[in-house]
């Protein structure tokens, strides 16, 4: 008793002083002892949950105690899971994002609670007083305001990460600033930007100075790309409607990677385990204030979620880290999930025992190994972490297949799309989420949107619905609704990317052609009205101008109707003719005389000519299929002169 109170009295002095308690050297040798016979368990487990293969690691008294692998890493070459297996580790990679700032913090380089223009002055949110507010701690801590918007990055490898951050200002906002939790991994993105930017490197380069070379993480990587190099790294996979497991293509996310790109293996992620309940150090070394890890570690946003079980509390989000209490022992964890790969790392800072597992199927079978090796070491009640989740397992797939006989319940039969499927097809683009792509392909229509390409099914008017795509069935059911303008052509397209924000509206956009200066340079020339005034069209960057006497430059925008519009008076309409040759014969414009155009005239925006050859930029463009009687004067300019 006597020893037991002096260790107990040196703890709490240590703890006064700062200094650490030494380790319970006994620590590592019980949670050996507890996890005797742990191998069965794991291997039943994936056998019931029709897992692939599972790596799992367990670090207790300062030391790794456990490291094991089951199953395969490649079914088809049936090669073995071992503890030295690459996998992508998702969403845990956010705590790796958070500790380099708070690395940048000690440094001066940093303030958690200044605001972020003061890194970024280019940085932009759609509200101006969010953008004006939000701080680093912001970025990650869930509650910038910005709901997911995940389909914004989602395979989309294009942009670069200041491209991506400068589309943030046309994104809805759903909640103004640290009023609620709202997971984002653009924010994550941006925070990782951010290191990189005050480190003077890349986020990947920073990440690999501070955190995995002095760490010995040495084959730890950034992309997916990378892994498939290594002579020991996962397939992903999935399991189809009949159960069986499929191979399935690596989800590159490199755009997001400080969010979520970070592949490792068990053996090195115990090292990060280690780092964490070590105070920051490595060895002797300090690589990070142990104060400032402790913030990190500790509460920062409400989570808004309900408790499903007594003895776990309510999680609050730390900065990359979830905080809870987990039958009477305090827990900091995060979960991580990308295409065929799903992570649990958490740690118990006061029991110094860490758990981290990886599997390489959409399964949540990582998290519940992880709490049964921690049961055992606890000498916890035995919980049935995996049967319950096989009971569940089974109820979910019974709701899908009831939620996929009533899908078609709000259906409306016997209707028919209100142009013909050429009209549809087009690029459209928002300014937010960037291009998408529908096309005619046969006798039906398909779309594409961040290289994701799906067949279009008809569902009812000008409602069609993503069909099935076995290679990516991202947006296999995805519904979108055609718009029409009031001259009835199809002019835009709005589908819900973002569950809580209002539907993203694409516009239509006009024939690449009239922005390619090459193309526009058969139009350039000096024509000559009915009355004989003279109009000059040149080429100015990549759009036309028209010039006539007495009257201000006019700039030529194309329009939907494969004619152009005046800048400056919208109201006004121009197009061209070409005989068979393709040679540039006529021009046309509907208002009033050209010689008078004044602003505020009424015209039409659509002319029927006929007998013309009318092709893109025509006098009839290429507006909608159906006919309509001209209602203004149309008037035809003779080609004068074209400039050499």
């Amino acid at each position: 008793m006597r020893v037991q109170a002096r260790i107990y009295c040196f703890a709490l002095f240590a703890l006064f002083l700062g200094v650490p308690a030494p380790a319970d050297t006994d620590a590592a040798a019980n949670a050996r002892a507890a996890l005797a016979g742990f191998d069965e368990v794991v291997e039943k487990a994936i056998a019931d949950m029709n897992v692939p293969g599972l790596a799992i690691a367990v670090v207790a008294g300062g030391e790794v105690v456990y490291a094991e692998g089951f199953g395969y890493r490649d079914v088809d070459e049936k090669l073995p899971m071992t503890p030295d297996t690459l996998f992508a580790i998702g969403s845990t990679t956010k705590a790796m994002t958070a500790t380099v700032l708070g690395m940048l913090a000690d440094e001066g380089k940093m303030e958690w609670d200044a605001p972020l223009q003061t890194y970024l002055p280019s940085f932009r949110l759609s509200d101006p007083m969010t953008t004006a507010r939000i701080t680093p701690r912001d970025l990650v801590t869930h509650r910038s305001g910005l709901p997911r918007h995940d389909l914004l990055w989602y395979n989309n490898n294009e942009p670069t990460r200041p491209e991506m951050i400068a589309r943030f200002a046309y994104l809805e906002l759903t909640a103004d600033l640290r009023v609620k939790f709202q997971y984002n991994n653009l924010m994550f993105m941006t925070a990782g930007y951010l290191a990189g930017t005050l480190n003077g490197t890349t986020w990947e380069e920073a990440v690999d100075e501070r955190l995995f070379t002095p760490l010995g993480m040495e084959r730890s990587n950034f992309s997916v790309t990378d892994s498939q190099k290594d002579d020991n790294f996962s397939q992903p996979y999935r399991e189809n409607d009949d159960d069986e497991i499929e191979e399935i293509p690596f989800r590159n996310i490199d755009l997001v990677a400080p969010a979520g790109a970070v592949n490792s293996t068990v053996n090195e992620m115990s090292r990060w385990l280690l780092f964490n309940l070590d105070g920051g150090k490595v060895g002797d070394r300090e690589l990070i204030q142990a104060a400032t890890l402790t913030e990190i570690h500790s509460p920062q946003m409400t989570t808004g979620a309900t408790p499903d079980r007594a003895d776990v509390s309510v999680a609050t989000y730390g900065m990359g880290w979830m905080i809870d209490t987990y039958r009477g022992h305090r827990r900091i964890h995060h979960g991580g999930g990308i295409d065929g790969f799903i992570t649990s790392v958490m740690f118990f800072p006061d029991d110094d025992l860490g758990l981290v597992a990886f599997n390489n199927r959409g399964s949540g079978l990582p998290l519940l190994v992880n709490q049964h090796a921690a049961d055992r070491i606890f000498g916890l009640e035995e919980e049935d972490w995996i049967g319950e989740a096989l009971e569940n397992r089974k109820k979910g797939k019974e709701e899908q297949d009831k939620a996929e006989e009533k899908k078609e319940a709000t259906r409306i039969e016997g209707t028919s799309p209100s142009h013909p499927l050429a009209d549809y097809a087009g690029s459209y683009t928002d300014p937010g989420y960037g291009a998408l792509e529908v096309r005619r392909v046969g006798e039906g229509l398909e779309f594409e949107i961040n290289d994701i390409t799906t067949p279009l099914e008809h569902w009812h008017y000008d409602v069609w619905n993503g069909g099935e795509n076995d290679d990516d069935p991202t947006f296999t059911d995805q519904k979108l609704l055609f718009r029409t303008n009031v001259d009835g052509l199809i002019s835009a397209v709005e589908t819900q990317l973002e569950p809580r924000a209002e539907p993203i509206v694409f516009e239509k956009g006009t024939d690449p052609r009239l922005l390619d200066p090459d193309y526009l340079e058969r139009f350039v020339g000096t024509y000559e009205t009915a009355t004989g005034t003279k109009i000059t069209i040149a080429i100015s960057g990549d759009a036309l101008t028209a010039s006539i006497p007495g009257q201000p430059t006019y700039t030529l925008e194309p329009a939907l109707t494969g004619r152009f519009v005046l800048k400056e008076v919208p109201v006004v309409s121009v197009g061209f003719e070409v005989d068979d040759s393709g040679v540039v014969t006529k021009g046309c414009s509907t208002s009033l005389a050209v010689s008078s155009m004044r602003r505020g005239s009424k015209s039409s925006f659509f002319l029927e000519s006929p007998g013309s050859k009318a092709g893109p930029a025509g006098c009839l463009g290429t507006g909608p299929s159906h006919s309509r009687k001209p209602t203004a004067e149309r008037r035809i300019w003779s080609l004068l002169l074209a400039p050499d």
